[in-house]
């Protein structure tokens, strides 16, 4: 037990040896919430989840941070189909203990499986479809949707018993009792459950209430003063001692017409309800298919919305996508810069770095090979005429920054060199090398194979053989 003023543990004292604070009222307070959390197991262990669940409510009322009380709790509200009350303690439990939390297991188990989360919500959707049937007395369309719910969820109390009650309603006592009976396998100290079933018994089994309520009467049966016999549905109780009637008079003839009178008006309200009930059921079969087709269909409704806004999605791409090509006043903005290269090479053909500048600009923007034939030739004249030198120009920075060891600038540079003038054995040398200094193995063995392929029996082919046989044995 841990001090709740300095978090020490606690003696057997009244007060803490670490703080002097007075703990003896503290002390009765967890002793009580922990024998409420006691009895909530030892409930739970019979199934009395009701009972489980009022014992354990009790000792987080003494002791709200008692993990272990608020597990249990969750455990006991997920068998009885509870599944969001169940997820809001394992997330309060966690809270209050972020490690070492076994509720961390509860709640992966519901959460990592996206198929039992989408029955989660399927169950309380229709659930409380079916609440709403049941206010706006639409009592068949409820009932085939709590058998949905059951289907997706066979341990929700709450369907079971709302169900039984509104076969109840319907005079179905037989399937009433059915649906209470999962209700008491499942929690069997539920007083609604035990309510509801003590009503059905008393329909179908008359003659037990009755005896309940006249133990006279159970008596002089007991002594066979009466006779009683069950004939169909009805229960018949006749004197032994009656005397039959001899020979043929008015009262027997009475009789028998009250016999028949009694047949036909057992005919019209025994038979007629059987009728009755068939054409409900094949109402109710009709209700289900149309309420499937229309599932269908709402699937089918949401599937043709998700295309439709993919295909806005990709429309705005392509839309900002054809702005970025699109300069201000309409112009290509690709050929714009190719305009601007070709004008700024007439006028200075000695400014190699700026039309260098925007040949880069329009690589990065467009695919060459996706251009028109006049547009790549106006783009390898260029090329042609300024690559020498700037060339020259990114081999020389490239050369500087790998002499200082600052490999990253040398590849940028030496790549730049390569592009304007790919027949230079230097410049593909010295690329790969700096490469292989700044450990990007695999793109410096493909400059050195370029090396090996186009100028083999030199020096440089040679020493870039040497380098991919290292590179090789490095992989």
């Amino acid at each position: 037990m841990i001090c709740y003023n300095c978090g020490c543990t606690l003696s057997e004292h009244d007060f803490c040896t670490n703080c002097g604070v007075d703990v003896s009222v503290y002390k009765k307070v967890l002793k009580i919430s922990n024998n409420f959390y006691n009895e909530g197991l030892e409930r739970a262990g019979v199934r009395d989840l009701t009972g489980a669940i009022q014992s354990l409510r009790q000792c987080l009322k003494f002791n709200k941070n008692n993990v272990e009380a608020r597990n249990l709790l969750g455990l006991v509200y997920f068998e009885t189909g509870e599944v969001v009350a169940a997820l809001s303690e394992w997330v309060i439990s966690k809270n209050l203990r972020p490690k070492k939390n076994i509720a961390d297991d509860y709640i992966n188990v519901v959460q990592s499986n996206p198929t039992r989360l989408d029955t989660i919500n399927k169950t309380i959707k229709k659930y409380n479809q079916a609440l709403l049937y049941c206010h706006q007395d639409s009592k068949d369309l409820a009932i085939i949707q709590l058998k949905k719910v059951l289907s997706l969820n066979p341990k929700y109390v709450r369907a079971h018993q709302l169900l039984a009650l509104l076969y109840i309603d319907a005079e179905d006592w037989q399937r009433a009792e059915r649906e209470l009976l999962r209700c008491e396998q499942i929690d069997t100290g539920n007083t609604t459950t035990k309510r509801y079933l003590k009503e059905v018994n008393a329909m179908l089994h008359p003659e037990e209430a009755e005896e309940a309520r006249a133990p006279k009467k159970k008596k002089k049966e007991a002594r066979g003063e009466v006779l009683r016999y069950q004939s169909g549905n009805e229960t018949i109780i006749q004197p032994i001692d009656m005397k039959e009637p001899k020979g043929v008079s008015f009262s027997a003839i009475l009789y028998l017409l009250i016999g028949l009178a009694i047949g036909v008006a057992a005919t019209v309200f025994l038979i007629l309800p059987a009728r009755i009930q068939a054409v409900r059921d094949s109402v109710s079969e009709q209700l289900k298919t149309v309420s499937e087709q229309l599932a269908a269909e709402s699937a089918t409704t949401n599937d043709l919305q998700q295309k439709l806004d993919t295909l806005k999605r990709e429309n705005n791409d392509l839309y900002t996508e054809m702005e970025a090509y699109v300069g201000t006043d309409g112009t290509i903005q690709t050929m714009d810069n190719m305009l601007t290269a070709v004008n700024g090479y007439l006028q200075n053909p000695e400014d190699v770095e700026q039309v260098a500048a925007y040949l880069e600009s329009i690589q990065n923007e467009v695919t060459l090979a996706e251009t028109s034939e006049s547009f790549q030739a106006v783009y390898q004249s260029l090329l042609t005429a300024v690559g020498p030198r700037v060339a020259q120009t990114y081999y020389d920075d490239g050369m500087t920054a790998y002499r200082q060891e600052v490999y990253a600038d040398a590849v940028r540079n030496l790549e730049k060199a390569y592009i304007y003038n790919p027949e230079n054995a230097d410049v593909v040398y010295n690329l790969a090398n700096a490469y292989y200094r700044n450990e990007e193995y695999e793109k410096a063995a493909v400059y050195y194979q370029i090396v090996v392929d186009n100028y083999a029996g030199t020096e440089k082919a040679r020493r870039s053989a040497s380098y991919l046989e290292e590179i090789n044995s490095m992989q």
